[in-house]
């Protein structure tokens, strides 16, 4: 196998599995930072090996086995003899532990759990999200552990420097060890009182997901479906909760468009050019069942249950013409006031230009510009070049969409905006 192959390999896998082997550490060593660090060690052994002896038949297994054997080792080197030495030992076996056996051969023979690791995953949500973390710290530790995000990949996601990202999960990891968190799920009271940030981070994952902010790829479809994934399990841990469904709703009517959001190259395809009939329509179908039982379990449909609202509006129009734009802008109003921010503004912008025309909906745009808010993303300029091309104002929309070029980091983002800026060029 050669060096690149061996490398993609363990990124696939830290993709899909870092969580579940995190979690399952931290299960085993009753230390979360200890964990995520045990995780990381094991990757970067496999970078070593796999490359040279090729991925073994469990990956999964094989990062288990060396994750828990990096936590022997330093038990003994603590001299920490202890019942956690014991059960780690005795759980991986004796004579593999202590002779250092083949660690491939070794994770053929490491059980996971599959009720278990739900349980792994959601212990990392809620413990990641403890509230004697700060919230931004909550964030980019959750997106860290849970997500299998890179600083970058958060820092782009949370509109921060990668630097205040590294710092924050440096400081969340030795707070949580200092206030001695326990590896578990918490109670039922407990896990009401987080429930605003994990579902926060699940949507922060599902958001990177859904619109990849860095790479080549417009949609990535293991945090999307990863997040999709925690949104259930969340939903059958607290099914009394309207905003667990009102998110899952959201995730579901969301993904549902993904079949039809690119070409056949991976290209975006706008949605006034996808094609409906390739819209996931057993994804829509539980986006609907799910935002009923939030309206059922509730009292009035809370931030997420209304943005999936509007994403029930364009799971059942034939058309954009024929998407009830009015209902959509009156959805964007309550959930500007319910929970206000400058992305929720700027997509109300959209529906107003769609329901009332773009004069109506520029004003909107230019007090966001001049608030400052969303000053390094590539959305504002993008929606501002659109309204000023649809009102023939071309210089400035050149101008708009240069910007929003300058500003986008995703290569296939980048790819449309510079189609409708040569578009535009050629129409003047």
């Amino acid at each position: 196998m050669s060096d690149h192959s061996g490398r993609e390999a363990v990124a696939a896998v830290w993709r899909i599995e870092s969580a579940r082997i995190v979690g399952a550490l931290a299960r085993y060593t009753r230390d979360f930072a200890m964990a995520e660090d045990l995780a990381q060690e094991a990757f970067a052994e496999a970078l070593v090996t796999w490359p040279r002896e090729g991925v073994p038949r469990q990956p999964a297994g094989w990062l288990l086995t060396v994750g828990r054997r990096r936590a022997i080792d330093a038990f003994r080197r603590r001299a920490a003899l202890d019942d956690r030495y014991t059960a780690l030992a005795a759980d991986l076996g004796e004579g593999d532990a202590l002779t250092g056996g083949d660690p491939v051969r070794a994770g053929q023979d490491v059980l996971w759990d599959p009720d278990q690791i739900d349980d792994d995953v959601l212990a990392l949500m809620f413990i990641s999200c403890h509230p004697v973390l700060s919230r931004e710290a909550r964030l980019a530790l959750t997106l860290r552990v849970v997500g299998g995000l890179t600083s970058d990949e958060i820092a782009k996601a949370c509109l921060v420097p990668t630097a205040t990202v590294q710092a924050r999960i440096t400081r969340a990891k030795k707070t949580l060890g200092a206030a001695e968190v326990r590896f578990e799920v918490p109670t039922a009271a407990e896990r009401r009182a987080r429930l605003g940030s994990v579902l926060g981070v699940i949507y922060l994952i599902f958001t990177e997901g859904s619109s990849a902010s860095t790479g080549d790829d417009l949609i990535r479809f293991d945090l999307a479906g990863e997040a999709q994934r925690l949104a259930r399990v969340l939903s059958r841990l607290m099914p009394d909760e309207p905003e667990v469904f009102g998110l899952l709703a959201l995730l579901e009517l969301t993904a549902a468009r993904f079949p039809a959001r690119t070409g056949p190259g991976g290209e975006p395809v706008l949605l006034e050019q996808q094609d409906r009939r390739r819209w996931d329509r057993s994804a829509s179908r539980r986006g609907r069942a799910a935002l009923v039982r939030a309206g059922a379990v509730g009292r009035g449909l809370g931030a997420y249950g209304l943005q999936a609202a509007i994403a029930e509006c364009h799971a059942v129009a034939p058309s954009v013409e024929r998407t009830e734009w009015e209902r959509v802008v009156v959805l964007y109003e309550a959930l500007s006031r319910l929970a206000p921010s400058p992305v929720v503004d700027l997509n109300r912008a959209v529906a107003v230009s769609m329901a009332d025309g773009p004069a109506a909906a520029l004003p909107i745009v230019d007090e966001i510009t001049a608030s400052g808010a969303l000053s390094t993303s590539h959305l504002l300029p993008s929606v501002r070049g659109e309204l000023l091309t649809r009102l023939g104002r071309t210089t400035e929309a050149r101008a708009e969409l240069t910007e929003a070029i300058r500003r986008c980091g995703n290569e296939r983002e980048k790819t449309v905006l510079a189609t409708k800026l040569a578009a535009l060029t050629c129409a003047e």
